[in-house]
Formats: structure tokens, sequence, C-alpha cells
């Protein structure tokens, strides 16, 4: 059974990796390539789409519509290729020595792939298979939660919820959580031998930033060593930065981008409580010299963490399936499965590949890897029926 799901579940995820649904991109040919995958068995499916209408997630029921179904969540959108030394096209998956190059094999077509490939087998289960696409994941998982609410509004009750990031097939229970944020410094312009005269906005952009390089080296020095987590502390990086025009001018506009990762039990808000306080402090008293200055911060995203608590019922399913019988893990990568959670389902990750080769030049799955997610599927089929 196995062998007749892994040769649809190749032509699938060839198809998926030649939609080219970099972040920055819209995903909407792959969204509607999937509508008339899912039609032509039957499936209705519907769109969650964003302001615009530019991108869209997908949510569809295949089976009865009742509960104790089991959704299937994953990400439509990949990282970029741009400056990675690639040796075949990223669009096209190649299969070398055992593995299936392309970007967005491993994160996570191949799991989207081997879900819709089980469609015929999740057709006739006395319990249904809920499968949620969404987009935006990799910039901070901003496409989910309009999916996740409506999908809790609307279905009957599921029992729990799988997104298959790539864990080797273990069972993950835990994840950090991550919230980006962007801080701009507005400055006045003067030529840098009159610093009386002006007021650069990338030297207060830089104390900023030492600033946040002490918060980090103390989340680093305060670590919890119980923590499952590695590293076991909450994480702070710089991750973007710019400003000034010329060496000669007092830099008009500063601007950085920074992503704080914490564990269950660390509030973000916390941690940078003393950090927006410098920055009022600042904001006013550069206002007080040039009315124009200033210093903003932005949140662009916040993702909240997946506890080990909230999954015990999502885990003991999921082993039966997997045969894993060893510790649970936690990850210190963000992901959806936090959203899950705190709408109120029983959630763990659980997906084919490694996150290692994740996001690297040649990402790969390795074809045992999807060959155990194939198994995975059937058996998921047959525990539904």
């Amino acid at each position: 059974m196995t062998n007749a799901l892994v040769p649809a579940a190749r032509d699938i995820l060839t198809t998926l990796i030649g939609f080219d649904t970099t972040s920055r991109n819209s995903n909407l040919e792959l969204i509607a390539w999937v509508e008339a995958y899912l039609g032509e068995h039957g499936v209705a499916s519907t769109r969650v789409v964003n302001e615009d209408a530019s991108k869209a997630n997908l949510y569809a029921t295949v089976g009865a519509m009742c509960e104790g179904g089991i959704i299937l969540s994953g990400h439509s959108d990949v990282v970029p290729v741009d400056g990675q030394d690639w040796q075949s096209d990223p669009w096209t998956v190649d299969e070398r020595n055992g593995l299936l190059h392309g970007r967005g094999t491993c994160d996570m077509k191949g799991f989207i792939a081997l879900a819709l490939a089980a469609v015929p087998l999740f057709k006739n289960g006395a319990k249904p298979v809920h499968l949620a696409f969404s987009y935006d994941e990799e910039i901070g998982c901003l496409g989910a939660p309009a999916m996740i609410e409506e999908m809790a509004a609307k279905l009957p009750k599921p029992a729990l919820a799988i997104i298959g990031e790539p864990t080797m097939m273990k069972v993950i229970t835990g994840h950090k959580g991550i919230t980006v944020h962007e801080v701009e410094v507005l400055g006045h312009e003067a030529h840098s031998s009159l610093t009386h005269l002006g007021l650069s906005a990338n030297m207060v952009a830089v104390e900023l930033m030492h600033d946040l390089a002490e918060l980090s080296r103390g989340l680093w020095e305060n670590a919890d060593p119980a923590s499952p987590f590695i590293p076991p502390h909450a994480t702070l990086t710089i991750g973007k930065m710019a400003g000034g025009t010329a060496p000669n001018i007092l830099a008009r506009r500063a601007q950085f981008v920074f992503d704080l990762r914490c564990p269950p039990d660390v509030d973000p808000e916390a941690v940078l409580a003393p950090f927006k306080a410098k920055i009022a402090a600042l904001d006013n008293e550069m206002k007080q010299a040039f009315p124009e200055a200033g210093v903003t911060i932005t949140r662009m995203s916040n993702a909240p963490p997946m506890a080990p608590s909230g999954s015990r019922e999502a885990e003991d399913f999921v082993r039966r399936l997997t045969g894993d019988n060893g510790p649970s893990g936690v990850v210190s990568y963000a992901a959806e499965a936090g959203q899950f959670q705190q709408a109120g389902f029983a959630t763990v990750i659980c997906g084919p590949g490694s996150i290692e080769q994740a996001h690297q030049p040649n990402e790969y799955l390795a074809v045992e890897q999807f060959e155990r997610g194939a198994d995975f599927m059937v058996r998921l089929a047959e525990a539904l029926a």
C-alpha cells in the first residue's frame, strides 16, 4: 500500500516544488493547483486570504464531517534561494544519491505532498482528516492564525493537530516562540564636522543595538540548566540593519530588525520591557532637540511557543503511528504548532526530513524519510478507518 502511495506523492512533490512560493511572492498558483487536485477527488476546500488577496491559506475536510478528526498542517511558503550555490535547479526535484533536492522538499512541501497523496485513503475514514496549508510561516508565522481561528469556529472539534515540520519522523512536543521587532531611528542631518548642529541616527541605533547585545548576553548568563531546549535560554539576535547616506553626513535615518525567541516559561514582553523603556526615554530626549527626530519600535510578528504540557494526547496518538518510543523532544525554532495549541488543539510536530537541511543551498529530503512519511500516512488512514 505504501509503495502505491510513494509514486503519487513524488509526482505531487515535483509539482509543488515547481511553484516558487518564496515568502515575498504570491502562493496563489500553488493554492489553485491544490484546490483543483482536491476537487478531482470530490473534496471541497476553503481559502482564507490576506488583506490584499495576494496570498491564501487553504483548509479542507477529507472524509466524514464529524468530531475527532486529525489536522495535518504545513506551510506553503519557502525561504529564498538568493545568493546560494545550488548544484541543480532549486525549483525542480533532482534525485541524487537517494536525496530529493529542491527548495522546499524538506521544509515542508514533502509533508504536504504526502498528505495530498493520501487523500484517496482518507476519504473513506470514519473520522476525518483536516488539511491546513498556510502562507508566510517563514516570515513570522503570519498567515496561519486567521485560518486556525476559522477552523476552530467552523469545523467539528478535531482531536489533535500534527504539524509536519521536518523532525526525522520523531515526535516534538515543544518549541520556542518568536517575536520580531523593527526599530527605526530618525535623526537630523548635518555636516559630520558640526555634530552640535545635528543628530546622527546611526549613533543612536548603535547605542540601542549595544543594549540588545547586553540583553542577549544576560539571557545566556541566566540560562536555566534544566531547560530541555538547545540553547537552554531565550535568544536575541539582530538580523538586519541599515543607515546613513555618506561618511561625512550625520545620518538622518537608521533601522534594524531583531528577533527574540523564548521558551514557553519566558515572557518576551518582560524581557523587552527595559529596552522599550529606554526607547521611550530616548525618543523624548531626541524630540526636545529636534522635533522631527525620534525612535519607534514596531512589532512585525509574534508567534507563541508550544508547551510540552499541552501535547500529551497528540503525542500518544502519533507515537502509535510512528513507533517512536524515544524521549519526546523540543526544538528551538518557531513554528505554527504554538498557534494551533493556543487555539485549543492538542498539538505535536512530526514530519519527514531534518531541519538541518532546511534553508540550505541544495536542500534535500532523503528518499528514506519520504517513504517513512508515506508509511505514516497509510497508518493514519488505517487508524481513522
